[in-house]
């Protein structure tokens, strides 16, 4: 399970001001800090079987490593989302172009994304260029990471801007995450973003399922 906040940034310099944020500075692990550059791109099938069964399929570069990932279900309020999501590293640009549909083939949910998908080939949907500015945060029992990312969204219907707070429980309890998110929230007069990256680039798409614009 995949649990987060997210907020919009209202602009670079907000972005910047976070980065540098006092708060944060006192509580995240000095190690942790780094700045990566990310490119992110979603896949499904040209009659969209995933997004009809509620699924999605990345393949996203972190810095120099590349990752997989298969996402299902889930749901999200007042900036608050959690979903399902199994994710693994490979190797290779060419995962960019044509991804394997057997690639979390020993999950469940794996084996139900062959059986959708069959034979049909999965293609391009949309892509994500930012960068992500991030650090670890440890409250308690509860870690964290706190992801700053700006760039921009790419589909054939248009571009639109990344500009997002992202604050991810990695374990502990959720409390500490929800407070930190009210601190911030407050200070910075921040607004609480209930669609992902995805959704918001399936907005510029045709052709999508209305109840997916909120997972």
């Amino acid at each position: 399970m995949e649990t987060e906040l997210k907020y919009l940034i209202r602009d670079k310099d907000m972005a910047d001001e976070l980065w540098n944020d006092e708060i944060l500075l006192s509580i995240a692990g000095p190690a942790t800090r780094e700045i990566l550059v990310m490119k992110a791109v979603y896949f499904d099938t040209e009659d969209r079987l995933l997004l009809q069964n509620d699924m999605a399929f990345r393949v996203r570069l972190e810095g120099e490593h590349i990752f997989a990932a298969l996402k299902w279900g889930g749901h999200s309020a007042n900036g608050l989302h959690e979903r399902e999501e199994v994710t693994i590293p490979v190797k290779g640009e060419h995962y960019f172009i044509e991804p394997p549909t057997d690639l979390f083939a020993e999950s469940e949910d794996g084996k139900a994304l062959v059986r959708i998908i069959g034979d049909k080939p999965l293609v391009n949907m949309l892509e994500m260029r930012y960068l992500r500015r991030r650090m670890r945060v440890d409250i308690g029992d509860s870690i964290m990471e706190i992801a700053i990312d700006t760039g921009c969204l790419v589909t054939d219907a248009g571009e639109r801007p990344i500009m997002e707070l992202e604050i991810e429980l990695f374990a502990g309890e959720l409390q500490p995450m929800l407070d930190l998110g009210k601190t911030l929230r407050e200070k910075y007069g921040l607004v609480p973003e209930d669609q992902s990256k995805l959704a918001q680039g399936l907005d510029l798409i045709r052709n999508v399922p209305k109840d997916f614009a909120r997972r």
